[in-house]
């Protein structure tokens, strides 16, 4: 069968694409530049892939008509802004438009729960995309869950740092809602189980697992399994806008993002029927048991997907990957060229480990109080950190930058500021050899915004001066053993 699969960079779609091929399906990948999905993904070679943006019909031409099904993975929810559900609606309708014009047959689009009657934003535009989708005459397949538990899933990640930072939490109401988690493995099992499922065409069924519970027994679950004690009160007077200012502050979502979910836990998100054991007979994972195997993922390294990966619109365009040659006209630069005796693979090791979880080799406590201010203004911040402690890729997040290049044969590594700063910023690592004596080249560039983005740099001077050197100076004699870093 030939399977059209959008999001296949996103979270789902970057799980899903493989068990698809292990079925011997033929699938084409609709992404908005070809370059990422190849740099990221070891399965380029085995499907198509074909350029196309949502939100621009006219692009979407490149969709093969023979198409079988289609699986529609991709949301706008991140955006910043709040005009999110417009660019909803107007993705879904294009996509709609344009299937219209092949032979699918099948739809399957995966979604949120939505059975209150007084449904939130976020809620309320996942129905309209619903809608769009029905209308282009194919028949749908709707799963709709509530939160999704897996290594890198949105909710675990904030479900974590909440629960890990925060020993004693004073918390909105909202974490007295009732929801249905359900696992990452599960998800994955029934948007496989519908394909081609004809008691599923045109059908929408609730999906989650066995386990009814509030975010606030979700939290002293997950400090169950780590073995923490933590303590939760629980008030009245927390704001929406609080709650979501409270929200991005000690994780890593962004505000906009924070504000539409916030929004949404005020809706209950309860399978209200089992419908779906009818067509896929499962039993689902607990929350435990999901708990359990998200954290033997990361323990090995082996996070495959993670949400934050994922492109958001408010901070960089999806032709972010033209970038990789940093602009030389109208830039300003702050050099360091490190002299190093050590092997090379060691230097370009600690290169590779940089950001997350390592951290920034310098004055840590300086970026993370610059991601704090990030934070402040309405930025990413630092809390995102890296998906892999052992692996980096093109298109990945950082902290509060964005791989633009990682390339391991030659040494270099190009990140990209996702951070609010008047201007646009790259920071450029790699090493060079020159009279037989080996270097760390290490570049910013700024290309600031008008007076301001000038004013920014110079006032930033000072501090580049020491932290860079500095940085620079660690990242060629840090070893793996040291206990602290400067």
């Amino acid at each position: 069968m030939k399977i059209l699969l959008t999001g296949a960079n996103g979270y789902i779609g970057t799980r899903l694409l493989p068990l698809l091929l292990e079925e011997k399906h033929e699938v084409v990948c609709l992404v908005r530049d070809k370059r990422r999905f190849a740099n990221q993904s070891d399965l380029s070679e085995q499907v198509t892939i074909v350029s196309g943006d949502l939100l621009d019909e006219d692009s979407l031409s490149e969709i093969p008509d023979d198409i079988d099904a289609a699986y529609y993975l991709v949301h706008s929810m991140s955006s910043s802004g709040s005009e999110f559900d417009e660019m909803e609606r107007k993705s879904s309708s294009n996509f709609s438009s344009a299937i219209k014009k092949t032979r699918c047959s099948q739809i399957i689009y995966l979604t949120g729960i939505a059975n209150d009657e007084h449904l939130s934003k976020h809620l309320g535009s996942r129905l309209a995309v619903e809608d769009e989708l029905k209308s282009s005459g194919v028949a749908c397949t709707i799963l709709r869950a509530a939160i999704i538990i897996g290594s890198g899933s949105a909710s675990f990640e904030i479900i974590r740092d909440l629960t890990e930072k925060i020993p004693v939490m004073i918390t909105p109401k909202w974490v007295k809602t009732k929801c249905q988690p359900i696992g990452i493995r599960d998800v994955l099992a029934y948007l496989t189980g519908v394909l081609h499922h004809e008691k599923a065409y045109n059908q929408t069924f609730d999906i989650g697992g066995p386990d009814i519970l509030t975010y606030r027994e979700m939290m002293m679950g997950y400090a169950k399994e780590r073995g923490l004690k933590r303590w939760i009160f629980t008030i009245p007077v927390l704001t929406p806008r609080l709650s979501s200012l409270w929200l991005n502050m000690i994780t890593p979502v962004p505000y906009a993002l924070a504000r539409s979910l916030v929004d949404s836990m005020k809706n209950e998100v309860i399978c209200k029927d089992n419908r779906i054991q009818d067509v896929v007979p499962r039993k689902c994972l607990t929350y435990a048991e999901s708990l359990h195997l998200a954290f033997e993922k990361i323990d090995q390294n082996s996070i495959v997907s993670s949400w934050k990966d994922a492109l958001n619109r408010g901070y960089l365009s999806s032709n972010f990957m033209d970038q990789i040659k940093v602009p030389q006209n109208g830039t300003l630069e702050y050099k360091v060229k490190m002299p190093f005796e050590r092997k090379a693979e060691e230097v370009f090791e600690n290169i590779w480990s940089i950001g997350g979880n390592r951290g920034w080799y310098y004055m840590d406590w300086l970026w993370q109080f610059r991601g704090f201010l990030d934070k402040l203004f309405g930025g990413v911040g630092t809390r995102r950190g890296r998906t892999s402690n052992v692996d980096i890729q093109a298109g990945d997040v950082l902290d509060f930058w964005r791989v633009l290049l990682a390339d391991k044969k030659n040494k270099r590594l190009l990140l990209y500021a996702e951070m609010k700063v008047p201007g646009e910023a790259w920071l450029e690592l790699k090493l060079i050899e020159f009279h037989n004596q080996a270097f760390l080249s290490q570049i910013a560039t700024f290309r600031p915004k008008g007076l301001w983005g000038r004013l920014y740099w110079y006032a930033m001077w000072p501090f580049h001066i020491v932290l860079f050197k500095g940085m620079a100076k660690q990242i060629t004699t840090y070893k793996p053993t040291d206990n602290k870093l400067a």
